[in-house]
């Protein structure tokens, strides 16, 4: 078993972990690329009768 497992973590929630305690240790130019990485982007759409329909960024900032 991992030890992860053991100590009752998912394992998305260790990669967070993981990956939270890289980037506090990368140099300044390094952190500023990977935070970036970071950041995510949500577009949506409809689809009607095989058709896709308009395309909308969706920001999770303004959701409640």
């Amino acid at each position: 078993m991992t030890f992860w497992k053991d100590a009752g973590f998912s394992y998305l929630k260790y990669v967070q972990v993981a990956s939270r305690a890289l980037r506090s240790v990368l140099k300044d130019e390094a952190k500023i690329q990977a935070l970036k990485r970071e950041e995510t982007v949500l577009k949506v759409s409809r689809w009607a009768n095989g058709k896709q329909g308009e395309l909308k960024f969706v920001d999770p900032k303004n959701q409640h």
